[in-house]
């Protein structure tokens, strides 16, 4: 859950962790300063954002690399720390994410600790506090999802870079967040609209859609552009292209890789129980498949025991058999194995030095391979 990526250059992974430390230090004097009563809320976050394998910034991180080694008069020097400081921002849009995620799918916990609206609902019941418990945790939710998305655009805007280039990636960065929230929507449709209401095919072009727009490209592709962004003070360009051609097809490996392990999964490496996803009617292209293949019989088990959240292990085990038998599995993991093989393919002829290219296949390997 929180162990740090195998390939990790140049202590990327400590640096990330220390300037979210120092942000969360400033943002600490802030709420205090607006009430003690705050002390829960930066103390949540604290203990949210040490977790992680920090993704996102290391992809941003490596696409300004690949493209500062390249760009006229971007050499790093002192804009190093400012890129690692803007690389860091992305770990709040992600805890953004997560945080309304975990409450929309009513998930207990997350990377092993309560998620946050059952935390917030805890310190309700803990201080005997008038009204329900849940209704407060979630509102908690909603409002801490929405401060780390603010402070995400303010850690970023704050970074250090030139204000030029951070005003060249802007459009990156904000068709970045608002491809999240789409696809977070889409998501919820899906599972509103559920295996009963749609075809197949239906159900798995939607899946691809959520899948890609919830987590794919703001995992991968976007925090590359935006860093090679950030690097030149362009959104295009031979670099860019490169790197856009390497993370499309790794982040959609990188959440077809997720999908399994929320089925799959251990939960000692997950951090979530076994079978979460099924639990929360998730419409995944795994499920969306075993959909297309199933019998009538296993049809109809699927659609039954799909978003039950009293589904027990029996019951988990008894969908697990049926997203096995239909091949589901099967054509998932070696959708994964195509998607990362033309990621690698895409990466040799990229126009980038021999260290970004090293550091990125290191990581299309840690992205699609992942036990947690």
């Amino acid at each position: 859950m929180t162990d740090p990526l195998p390939t990790d250059r140049h202590d990327l992974r400590t640096r990330v962790s220390a300037e979210l430390t120092a942000f969360l230090g400033r943002q600490a004097a802030v709420l205090g300063g607006i009430s003690t009563d705050l002390g829960p809320v930066i103390e949540a976050l604290r203990e949210f954002l040490n977790g992680g394998k920090r993704m996102r910034p290391a992809f941003c991180y490596w696409g300004w690399r690949a493209a500062a080694d390249h760009g006229p008069g971007s050499e790093l020097g002192e804009d190093e720390a400012a890129a690692v400081r803007a690389a860091a921002s992305l770990e709040l849009l992600h805890a953004s994410a997560l945080i309304h995620d975990d409450y929309i799918d009513g998930s207990d916990t997350r990377r092993g600790a309560p998620a946050i609206h059952r935390r917030f609902a805890e310190l309700h019941r803990d201080g005997g506090w008038e009204g329900e418990p849940e209704r407060f945790g979630a509102a908690a939710a909603v409002l801490l999802g929405d401060l780390t998305l603010s402070w995400c655009d303010e850690m970023f805007t704050r970074c250090g870079l030139d204000a030029a280039r951070i005003h060249a990636a802007r459009p990156v960065f904000d068709l970045m967040r608002s491809e999240v929230m789409a696809g977070q929507y889409l998501d919820v449709l899906a599972q509103a609209r559920g295996l009963s209401v749609s075809t197949p095919q239906e159900a798995l072009e939607r899946a691809r859609t959520v899948l890609r727009y919830k987590s794919a490209m703001y995992t991968v592709e976007r925090p590359l552009r935006l860093g090679a962004a950030l690097a030149t003070g362009v959104t295009d360009g031979p670099v860019a292209a490169a790197l856009s051609r390497y993370g499309l097809p790794l982040g959609e490996a990188f959440q077809l890789r997720d999908d399994v392990l929320g089925v799959f999964g251990d939960p000692a490496a997950t951090g979530k129980p076994a079978g979460d996803d099924l639990r929360e009617g998730k419409q995944t292209v795994l499920v969306a498949l075993a959909a297309q293949h199933a019998t009538d019989a296993q049809a109809k088990a699927l659609r039954g025991g799909l978003g039950d959240p009293r589904l027990d292990e029996t019951g988990v085990e008894e969908l697990r058999e049926i997203i096995t038998r239909t091949g589901a599995l099967a054509e998932v993991e070696e959708r994964i194995s195509e998607l990362t093989r033309s990621s690698l393919d895409a990466l040799r002829e990229a126009p980038i030095t021999a260290e970004a290219s090293a550091v990125l296949s290191e990581l299309a390997v840690a992205a699609t391979m992942r036990q947690g």
